[in-house]
């Protein structure tokens, strides 16, 4: 059964999350930005935009990618939510109270130019290195809106700088798994037990000024101070989509929550979630699935209480 160490930290996360009020009007209960997506990765933006769909009142979401076909294809997939040019994207990062960038964005290799550059947004949005527009439009983001709220996830988390985390005037929530991790700080804690992952996660937030998401067997949080860990789950959440998820859920809680409550809520409910559907169906689930059991287990988890 999902829990969370201490077990007090699930109570007050509870308490801090916000939830409609009845009478909400559109647009009160939150807006998520999701940029994400590539030619070889279609799936993972879609599924973190479908789960914020559920959540907030608007979900703005932008490829990386914009062939025609692709837009129009991306269209047709996601409905709940509106899929904007990424030529217009900087009217959506000032409009929405978060942004998550990199679910389905690809890395690779950055050439010394690119490193080098303050590339403006015009010449951002030319690049047809996927790699390279990753890397250059984290970077454009974080040094041009500081003061914004960012869930960075995935291939962008793979492309970024981490001393860049350091420029935002507003803690960053990053979702790394284990080996993301690693690769992001610079360490290695594959064989570490819970009590030094720990630390390190605690450490690393307080040294980069974020809030770290670690998703592992049991998921670790950490803004720098306080520190948890969610266990729960089941072998199905080692799926193919199942981090876009959290990152997806993560950022919609983030639009009206503050950043720890958002990652405690988050993890609870995707790993509570998987409980209740291995109950169902064992583990024959996908990432589909999941995220409509996620919209049932809500009920109880968050408007129960």
């Amino acid at each position: 059964m999902a829990c969370v160490d201490p077990p007090s930290a699930l109570e007050e996360a509870k308490k801090k999350l916000y939830i409609p009020p009845a009478k909400s009007h559109k647009g009160l209960n939150g807006k998520l930005l999701i940029i994400g997506g590539s030619r070889l990765f279609h799936a993972a933006s879609i599924w973190a935009a479908h789960i914020a769909s559920k959540v907030v009142d608007m979900v703005h979401y932008s490829s990386t990618r914009e062939n025609h076909e692709i837009f129009v294809n991306l269209k047709s997939k996601f409905i709940d939510g509106i899929v904007v040019s990424k030529h217009n994207l900087l009217d959506y990062v000032e409009e929405d109270e978060c942004i998550l960038v990199g679910p389905g964005m690809v890395r690779g290799e950055i050439s010394d130019r690119i490193r080098s550059a303050n590339l403006t947004f015009d010449a951002i949005c030319k690049l047809k290195n996927e790699p390279e527009y990753t890397y250059a439009l984290t970077k454009f983001l974080i040094h041009t809106f500081p003061h914004k709220k960012f869930v960075f996830d995935a291939g962008a988390l793979q492309m970024m700088d981490k001393n860049w985390l350091t420029k935002l005037k507003e803690k960053a929530i990053v979702t790394p798994h284990i080996l993301e991790f690693e690769n992001l700080f610079g360490i290695s804690c594959s064989q570490n037990d819970d009590i030094q992952k720990r630390k390190l996660v605690t450490q690393y937030a307080k040294e980069y000024s974020c809030v770290i998401l670690m998703k592992n067997i049991k998921d670790y949080v950490s803004n720098g101070g306080q520190s948890f860990i969610i266990e729960g789950g089941n072998a199905g959440l080692a799926k193919g989509g199942t981090g876009d998820v959290l990152a997806g859920l993560t950022g919609a809680f983030y639009t009206k929550s503050d950043s720890v409550s958002s990652c405690i809520m988050a993890s609870y409910l995707l790993k509570t979630s998987a409980e209740d559907l291995y109950n169902q169906s064992g583990l024959m689930y996908n990432t589909s699935e999941l995220i409509i059991q996620i919209g049932k287990t809500s009920k109880n988890v968050l408007f129960d209480i």
